[in-house]
């Protein structure tokens, strides 16, 4: 599923329009952006949670030449399904 069929499958399920769904499914995925990048996570009881981990600096090999390499720490998003999200 990609972007245009979700904005789709919101329209039919809420009864909105494709705009009105497009402009709803854009202002969640800023809002979740918008905690993530301040460091908060974002809980959604029954789907899931967002949040933000830090990776430590490591050690890495360069494929193409066997060179090691540094890699710096850094921060990612994780996403952690709920028990709602069960397949």
């Amino acid at each position: 599923m990609n972007k245009a069929d979700l904005v789709a499958a919101i329209a039919a399920e809420a009864g909105l329009t494709k705009v009105q769904a497009q402009g709803a499914l854009e202002a969640t995925v800023n809002a979740i952006a918008g905690a993530l990048q301040k460091g908060e996570s974002v809980q959604l009881v029954g789907f899931g949670t967002f949040s933000v981990v830090e990776k430590a600096a490591r050690q890495g090999v360069n494929p193409a030449t066997g060179a090691k390499i540094e890699i710096a720490a850094k921060k990612v998003a994780k996403f952690k399904a709920g028990k709602g999200l069960a397949l």
